[in-house]
């Protein structure tokens, strides 16, 4: 079997080549860990990460001390074009970000990717088996639009096979790959059903939700817990956000103060659900390497956070 060799900071990985694809069953088997049964309740807490979109600009170690500060067990981080780390970077960067947050005992729970499917331009292997290299045990992949002057349905099935392909090599690699579902008149994942009629033809372990309940509450109003319930067996992550109503528009707005309702808390706790739990700050505006504007992101970190607690608890 050929492989190819690789340096990531002075320690060289093995990397497989994609067509010995010899072992699938045992790589499958071991690919269950990466997402917890949410069948099965757990004794420990959810980890729980933070998504550092708003801190681009940051150092990787000052965005492990802002985790460090808020006591979560870890961070969802933009490795994406326009991110903290862009894909052909991904080999010398990534490294020296996981151990950047390795030293405040932290991990990268959740990359969030600009991959969507298997490709050359989105440096797809490389990107993936990079972060599984280094311990990462998912991703979130990146979204899908419709064209709305093409028949819905038969866009749908066209997303098959890009997803096939994908999730095979994922497996091979041993990384979970994520959909987030969005609002908004073009998003793939908004009304639920679309993505979910091709997710439930895989396990959880395979392909799984990063379930949102501020975009499935801005897409589903008093229903969510209908969307909720359905795709509540391919959870892989869940994401807490909130949001008010200006005018037509949904706005970001501290977790507790808009739509989103608490009881959502009930409905992952019925269900066992023992993976990750994101909270998401995305209202926050403004250069974060100000130390004015960066003194109100850590407040709010800690104000979000702390309701994020009150609800689980």
């Amino acid at each position: 079997m050929k492989v190819k060799q690789r340096c990531f900071s002075g320690v060289y990985f093995t990397m497989p080549n994609r067509r010995t694809f010899l072992h699938q069953a045992s790589l499958f088997a071991g690919s269950l860990a990466l997402a917890p049964s949410v069948k099965a309740a757990s004794k420990a807490a959810n980890p729980i990460c933070f998504f550092t979109k708003h801190l681009q600009g940051l150092s990787y170690d000052d965005i492990a001390s802002l985790g460090a500060e808020m006591g979560v067990n870890g961070v969802e981080s933009p490795i994406r074009p326009k991110g903290h780390i862009e894909p052909e970077q991904i080999e010398v960067e990534l490294p020296k970000y996981v151990e950047a947050l390795k030293k405040q005992g932290l991990e990268l729970t959740i990359l969030t990717s600009g991959i969507n499917e298997v490709s050359k331009e989105q440096r797809t292997e490389a990107v993936l088996r990079t972060a599984a290299q280094l311990g990462i045990k998912r991703f979130r992949m990146l979204y899908y639009k419709y064209d709305l002057k093409k028949p819905i349905w038969e866009q749908v099935q066209e997303l098959r096979p890009r997803i096939k392909d994908l999730v095979q090599l994922c497996q091979e690699i041993g990384i979970q790959p994520l959909v987030q579902n969005h609002s908004g008149k073009d998003y793939v994942a908004a009304p639920i059903w679309d993505i979910y009629s091709i997710m439930r033809e895989y396990t959880p372990a395979q392909l799984s939700f990063c379930y949102d309940i501020y975009h499935a509450t801005v897409e589903g109003g008093s229903q969510w817990p209908l969307s909720a319930a359905l795709t509540a067996d391919h959870w892989g992550a869940v994401y807490f956000k909130d949001f008010k109503w200006e005018g037509r528009k949904a706005e970001g707005c501290p977790l507790g103060q808009g739509q989103v309702s608490p009881d959502f808390v009930k409905l992952v706790k019925e269900r066992g659900f023992a993976g990750p739990i994101s909270l998401h700050v995305e209202y926050l505006k403004g250069d974060p390497k100000s130390a004015d504007v960066l003194k109100e992101f850590r407040e709010a970190h800690v104000r979000d956070l702390k309701v994020l607690k009150e609800w689980l608890a």
